[in-house]
């Protein structure tokens, strides 16, 4: 598909003059055209559901989950696996973001990455991608050979593929298992994919990480049990997610916040049971992560 024809890259009318506008007419169009962007992914749900579950699926194999993408759209990539980390309590290389000329691209374009075709496929294969991952591939424009590259290696090794891309069409739909198209049309300022583009790929990204994350547990009610209190702010945040989760007082908190090893999942289980950390933990890992199912059980 020709670029001219890419509907992110066409002018939008609502703002052929974005130059001459007021500050006020210009945070006012901006905002109504943001706005647009929640209703294009709503039209997109049941491949985004699609591909959660498929991620879901290939965690509970011992998997990992790649985002690979260009410019922005890698930049999210990176974000979103970052974030991971600290707010599910994993480890960084279960969800890990892949950009075209490597972490310096996150700051520098790294000129002529994203057109090579065998970057991406070189990439997954030093992270030695297996058939128990999931490769998300991220192109605002659906047709960056980076990534096309990246899923056409998944593919070859098995792996499973969904792309996401903000065009109908999108060359890249045409090499995954699952595609998701989210279209935003024109941008209000002429082919600036970090604006409704970018917008729609973060709201996507936050909705494959944090439902493939319910999934396998580690969310119980919508509290973040897995996160690691590393600072004074996750510190008083465990607490209160303990307090939250068992409805507990302050001193039965932190005593068990103690006793668990300052392990929030842990002690929540340990308040609701009765149990001892070792044997609240043994019970844990019986319902494979998920404190719901344990208390289930135990009532």
């Amino acid at each position: 598909m020709d670029i001219a024809s890419l509907t992110t890259e066409a002018r939008n009318t609502k703002t052929m003059n974005l130059d001459s506008m007021s500050i006020h007419e210009f945070a006012t169009v901006m905002n109504q055209e943001d706005q647009s962007v929640a209703t294009s992914v709503s039209l997109a749900l049941r491949d985004i559901e699609s591909a959660i579950a498929t991620i879901i699926e290939h965690f509970n194999q011992g998997g990992r989950l790649f985002y690979m993408g260009a410019g922005t759209s890698g930049r999210l990539g990176v974000l979103d696996a970052a974030e991971c980390v600290p707010t599910f309590g994993i480890d960084p290389k279960m969800v890990q973001g892949l950009i075209a000329g490597g972490i310096k691209a996150m700051t520098i374009a790294v000129e002529g990455a994203e057109d090579n075709i065998q970057l991406g496929a070189e990439d997954l294969k030093a992270r030695g991608l297996n058939s128990n991952d999931t490769v998300v591939g991220i192109a605002a424009s659906g047709r960056t050979p980076y990534v096309i590259g990246g899923l056409d290696y998944a593919t070859q090794v098995g792996a499973a593929t969904v792309s996401l891309a903000c065009n109908g069409h999108a060359a890249i739909s045409a090499h995954a298992n699952i595609s998701i198209e989210v279209p935003v049309g024109p941008e209000v300022l002429s082919g600036s994919t970090r604006l409704k583009a970018g917008t729609a790929q973060k709201l996507v990204l936050n909705m494959l990480s944090t439902g493939a994350m319910v999934g396998i547990g580690k969310v119980y009610e919508n509290l973040m049990v897995d996160v690691k209190p590393t600072n004074e702010k996750l510190i008083e945040r465990a607490k209160r997610i303990i307090r939250e989760a068992t409805h507990c007082n302050e001193e039965v908190a932190d005593t068990n916040f103690e006793a668990s090893g300052h392990d929030v999942k842990l002690a929540i289980v340990m308040i609701l049971t009765g149990l001892s950390k070792q044997n609240a933990s043994v019970q844990l890992r019986k319902a494979g992560g998920f404190i719901s199912r344990l208390v289930k059980n135990n009532d």
